[in-house]
């Protein structure tokens, strides 16, 4: 993919002292008077590595020279212009989001994985972490890709460490794939396909932070258990989020909570819970330091021998030793009854450590001892605010991260943000994590989109409703009445047609995911207007290519309550109003009975236990009542619900058979005559 390779060096003596060199890819070592350098490359699972050596010459009798501490070495490779460019780079920190455009130029600073296509084919490029230096992509030129490479400390005359990985492909989807399969072999690191939602997040959940914000206390979190459980809203998880702590302004004193917040410890308030309200879970969020500057130099905490030094002589957690303090207060928090972890501020160690310790080497320490320590809560740990590649590729078996920046209930136009935050991240993210698309406010003007944008996720549903304010009736598709959310197979992604298109300012967004029930696996398709005029659209089975092969398809809109047949390589269209959204499901047709579960359900056939079909009848079971409809070639002579005769119930409407039930728990077991 590369013609040639130019590369410029800085050096810490007299300031910007520089120099630069041309290599050639397994070309040998070229040298000029102050260092030497290789580049070689090799492939792995399809996929291109190409890495970096250099060694700083410094003549005997001279003073020494090393690279500068921050982007000491620039590498632009020379490489064909694309069509279209989606950049994925850090705006701050902690976040990453998308930039379109279609020039190498146009890359934005800190980039740190790019999208390219072409006439013939995808490309995906990721910038390399090592193990002392981290790669970014910057702005290029109209013919050249520009990295520079940063380990965060000077001294350093010497490294060998990866400079990038590419695959090439036939879409992104199969791109992003092939890299990021070999990194994981590379760094040792378990796929998203590996690991498995903990227990608790498969509920419903509710979070203090935007109802109370860093105000939380006991008696409040007991006044909203209170009002869920008057409200039969299932919520089975509380995450008390920051506020509860002991802290000396912005850093952290004791283990324990605030006294004057919580006088009776943890311990009381999570059994009151437990026995007094549907909550079966409690969490607490913490910052990766401990709090958001780290540890109070008077508090009890600061005799700890894992503490050091940081940047502005802050007091933080050596990430060489960092393990047994996250091991330390987990397990008190684990005795006082409390069950998992938000960690937060993730990507600190670029902040913390700055002239300290080489970034890829702290994030490092500091991923690895997060991970140790989260055996004590089974895993159950909420990673936050670290989507800085370092960060990202640290935590080696970590289930769930946070995808985007945070939902602000106070600008309802945010949502546009929100979503195009979520939907591209995790056209990466997903590779490793099962990714948390944040909490919302069912109470909100964007409540009903945010609802059907956590169905689409594949992750938690968790919300952040103020007292008195949370809107059951927002809630109710999400889940069933034990408050277990009806998940699709992963992170909602966006269709191959809207991966280098910007939503804002073009067409509809379309989200494409799927759901693998027990009795058969179906597709989904959300579709969102960001734009400020009416978009046309079109959907099909095609844009979903992990769908299995069909004779022809049902599709259903679940807005409408409508469904109609396409071919397997048709398309349905439609138009969509400004800021308006839709929800289709496409079920496969290869006989004469297609039930769809549950039609109150946003991810309805996630409701579907089993099914049997033979001549004349179908026999399926529901994990609850409902109202259940299904698309059959003949007409239905009967019904049986758990033996019961409901064929008077029966109706004919929008092209399905349904049959309308109250909600409750129990299972439902359906046989259909024909």
């Amino acid at each position: 993919m590369f013609n040639s390779i130019h590369i410029k060096l800085w050096f810490t003596e007299e300031g910007s002292a520089s120099t630069e060199l041309h290599a050639v890819l397994n070309g040998g070592a070229v040298s000029a008077n102050s260092a030497t350098l290789s580049l070689t490359s090799d492939t792995l699972y399809g996929c291109h590595r190409m890495d970096l050596n250099l060694q700083i010459l410094n003549p005997a009798g001279q003073e020494s020279r090393s690279l500068r501490a921050d982007s000491p070495i620039r590498v632009e490779l020379s490489a064909q212009a694309p069509q279209a460019i989606t950049s994925f780079y850090l705006y701050n920190p902690w976040w990453t989001r998308p930039a379109f455009g279609s020039d190498f130029s146009e890359i934005p600073e800190k980039t740190q994985l790019a999208l390219f296509q072409y006439s013939d084919r995808i490309v995906c490029f990721l910038p390399m972490v090592g193990t002392r230096f981290k790669a970014m992509l910057r702005p290029g030129t109209s013919s050249s890709l520009c990295l520079e490479l940063s380990a965060g400390v000077e001294g350093i005359t010497s490294l060998q460490e990866p400079l990038c990985f590419w695959a090439e492909a036939d879409t992104a989807a199969q791109a992003v794939e092939q890299v990021f399969r070999a990194v994981c072999r590379m760094k040792g690191l378990r796929p998203r396909q590996e690991k498995a939602l903990p227990e608790v997040f498969r509920y419903l959940g509710w979070c203090s932070w935007d109802a109370f914000y860093a105000q939380v206390d006991e008696e409040k979190l007991l006044a909203k258990a209170e009002e869920l459980k008057e409200k039969q809203v299932p919520v089975r998880w509380m995450l008390i989020d920051d506020g509860w702590m002991r802290v000396n302004g912005r850093q952290l004193s004791a283990f324990g909570p605030d006294p004057v917040k919580f006088p009776r410890g943890f311990a009381p308030l999570v059994q009151q819970l437990h026995q007094s309200t549907s909550i079966r879970w409690v969490g607490v969020w913490h910052a990766l330091m401990g709090y958001w500057d780290g540890v109070d130099p008077a508090g009890s905490l600061a005799k700890s021998q894992v503490l050091a030094q940081a940047e502005d002589g802050l007091l933080a957690l050596n990430p060489k030793e960092a393990g047994s303090f996250y091991r330390d207060w987990y397990t008190e928090l684990k005795a006082a009854g409390i069950d998992f972890a938000k960690a937060d501020g993730q990507s600190a160690a670029s902040i913390f450590f700055h002239h300290r310790m080489p970034l890829a080497e702290a994030a490092a320490g500091l991923g690895q001892a997060l991970e140790s320590a989260s055996g004590i809560f089974d895993g159950a740990v909420i990673n936050c605010m670290g989507m800085a590649m370092e960060t990202v590729l640290a935590r080696s078996s970590s289930a769930l991260s946070r995808n985007s920046d945070d939902f602000v209930p106070q600008k309802p136009e945010s949502f546009s943000e929100h979503l195009l935050q979520n939907a591209y991240n995790a056209l990466y993210h997903n590779k490793l994590y099962i990714c948390d698309w944040d909490m919302f406010w069912t109470n909100h003007p964007a409540g009903a989109k945010h609802a059907l944008l956590r169905a689409v996720s594949g992750g938690p549903v968790y919300v952040s409703d103020r007292l008195g304010e949370t809107v059951p009736e927002v809630l109710k598709p999400l889940c069933d009445p034990e408050g277990r959310i009806y998940r699709m197979d992963r992170s909602a992604q966006p269709t191959e047609d809207c991966v280098f298109r910007d939503p804002r300012k073009d067409g509809v967004l379309k989200l494409q995911n799927t759901v693998s029930g027990k009795a058969c696996r179906a597709g989904g398709l959300a579709v969102f207007n960001l734009t400020g005029k009416a978009q046309p659209f079109t959907i099909g089975p095609g844009q979903l290519a992990e769908l299995p092969r069909a004779e022809a398809w049902l599709v259903y809109d679940w807005f409408r309550k409508k469904a109609s047949v396409v071919q397997a390589d048709g398309l349905q269209t439609g138009i969509l109003e400004p800021e308006a959204y839709g929800w289709y499901l496409l079920f496969p047709i290869n006989g004469d009975f297609v039930p769809l579960g549950l039609t109150e359900k946003y991810v309805s056939p996630g409701a579907l236990e089993s099914l049997r079909v033979q001549t004349g009848e179908a026999r399926f079971r529901l994990r609850q009542t409902g109202t259940s409809a299904w698309w059959c070639r003949h007409t239905p002579r009967q019904v049986r619900l758990n033996g019961q005769d409901l064929t008077a119930c029966l109706r004919f409407t929008g092209g399905l058979w349904e049959l309308p039930l109250p909600e409750a728990a129990e299972p439902a077991d359906l046989t259909v005559y024909w």
